[in-house]
């Protein structure tokens, strides 16, 4: 695996990163991922992965860390947080199941054929999936990919085989024990943070996602090995938790904290805020292995988003974590603009191998989406900071007046060590000869009026990147859509 001197072999890798100091990184990555499709109009689009890791690739940061594809995580692994049923229900659900149930044909007699009897109603509602979490094509596969390389992440870290682990497909931080919310299924972030206890006394977790961390914070509120850090827009907002007072309960009373936002948070506010905390969570905590969860929809002009973060003031909190030199994980999360959850999750993993990108982007197989500047970074709007300095002081008093009710680092009392998760045989799992599924092929997505600028539907056609369902919202210059949902992940 080459370091960071190495960066300047990729044309578009400028000089060294000023926290160039060689990181062992691996780096996950599903070939698959982004042919997985919510429906149409959806704001989530595994797509934007694909986005990110062909920036990677023509960036050359694939010469400095190790790739690996993550081995789909079993339904006993899933099943180490997630309740049975709703695990059951997962790997069995259907597109057209699902439909039947809505028309009413759900308690009609179970057809003896099938693998599984349809879902109801009752259970639809009750493992809250329908419009913000619709059931799709390969749903499961799309699970077990996400949560795959967040466990094997912690595998690497775990093993000591390197010392940053990346998974772009990973972040889904609102599913919880037995229901989807806010387009996640499955929690990849808990399953990950669960096999890194396994080594690790104590693993802190820090958010910077737009939206409240609530399925990671719940699934460790009472417990004092697993600190929890969100960064947040909190108030009238999906999901509407994260007050400044929720701080765990029980043995985990003080290990949760939080820090609600407002509109418009800015570089400056943010990076002041978020190295006050974390400076002094590391002080306190002495975690033995961190992960950070880069949800990309607290950048400026997010869809779904009301921050107003750059690329590179969202990639310092990365860079603050990667200087304590502690085993770390890097997850994805949300991010509805995807151009610019491409370009930050590349820039980001430049960050994890020490290296500083040129800000002209390569070419690359989706060079127009970046258009017009065709850059890597991107200039915050001209937005009201709705964060006044007397505000942001006293969140920062609160929040450091908590941390000094930590009496002392937690310790754990030796006991005989889990196994590690370990991958499937390979005669059980075979990724080249998994059965082909109906899933959304193209590169192209109606709803990205902003993402993509059309001058030739007739090329788009023949490129494979534009089907004929979408023409009816396309016209010569853009993609017509006021297609939005409340702010999810």
């Amino acid at each position: 695996m080459g370091g960071a001197e190495e960066g300047n072999e990729g044309a578009s890798l400028a000089s060294v990163g000023a926290d160039a100091r060689k990181r062992r990184v691996s780096y996950f990555y599903e070939p698959t991922i982004g042919d997985y499709y919510y429906g149409q109009g959806h704001p989530m689009k595994p797509h934007r992965i694909r986005m990110a890791h062909n920036l990677v690739v023509h960036y050359s940061l694939h010469r400095l860390m190790e790739i690996s594809r993550p081995y789909p995580a079993s339904s006993l692994d899933i099943r180490r947080f997630h309740s049975d049923d709703y695990v059951h229900f997962l790997s069995s659900v259907t597109p057209e199941a699902v439909a039947a149930a809505t028309a009413g044909a759900g308690n009609a007699a179970p057809d003896p054929s099938a693998p599984s009897p349809p879902p109801t109603l009752k259970q639809l509602k009750r493992f809250n999936v329908g419009e913000d979490c619709p059931v799709f094509d390969g749903l499961f596969e799309f699970c077990q990919a996400s949560a795959g390389g967040s466990i094997g992440a912690a595998v690497k870290l775990n093993l000591g085989d390197a010392d940053i682990a990346l998974n772009w497909a990973g972040g889904l931080h609102h599913a919880k024990k037995g229901e989807a919310s806010g387009f996640c299924y499955v929690n990849d972030i808990v399953l990950g943070i669960l096999e890194l206890l396994k080594y690790h006394k104590r693993v802190l977790y820090v958010d910077i996602d737009v939206h409240h961390g609530d399925g990671v914070e719940e699934a460790f509120f009472t417990t004092d090995r697993v600190m929890t850090v969100s960064f947040h827009k909190f108030g009238d907002f999906f999901p509407g938790t994260g007050h400044i007072k929720d701080i765990g309960f029980g043995q985990g009373k003080y290990y949760a904290l939080n820090v609600p936002l407002n509109d418009g948070m800015d570089d400056e506010s943010f990076k002041g805020m978020f190295k006050a905390i974390i400076r002094k969570v590391m002080e306190v905590y002495q975690p033995e292995a961190v992960v950070l969860q880069c949800g990309a929809d607290s950048l400026s002009g997010d869809r779904l988003g009301c921050f107003n973060l750059s690329v590179r003031g969202h990639a310092d909190c990365l860079r603050f974590l990667r200087s304590f030199n502690v085993p770390l994980m890097v997850l994805g999360g949300g991010g509805y603009t995807i151009r610019n959850v491409a370009r930050c999750w590349c820039y980001e993993t430049a960050v994890a191998v020490g290296v500083e990108p040129e800000n002209k982007l390569p070419y690359n197989e989706y060079y127009e989406y970046f258009g017009p500047d065709y850059t890597l970074h991107i200039e915050p709007k001209n937005m009201e900071n709705q964060n006044n300095p007397k505000d942001l002081e006293k969140i920062r008093t609160v929040l450091l007046e908590h941390l000094s009710k930590i009496q002392h680092v937690p310790s754990v009392q030796f006991q005989a060590r889990p196994p590690n998760a370990e991958p499937p045989e390979e005669e059980e799992v075979d990724l080249d000869k998994r059965p082909k599924r109906s899933l959304w092929a193209g590169d192209y997505y109606e709803s990205d009026a902003e993402e993509y600028q059309i001058e030739d539907k007739e090329d788009l056609k023949e490129d494979g990147m534009l089907h004929d369902h979408d023409l009816d919202s396309v016209d010569n210059t853009t993609v017509d859509s006021d297609s939005r949902m409340d702010g999810k992940v």
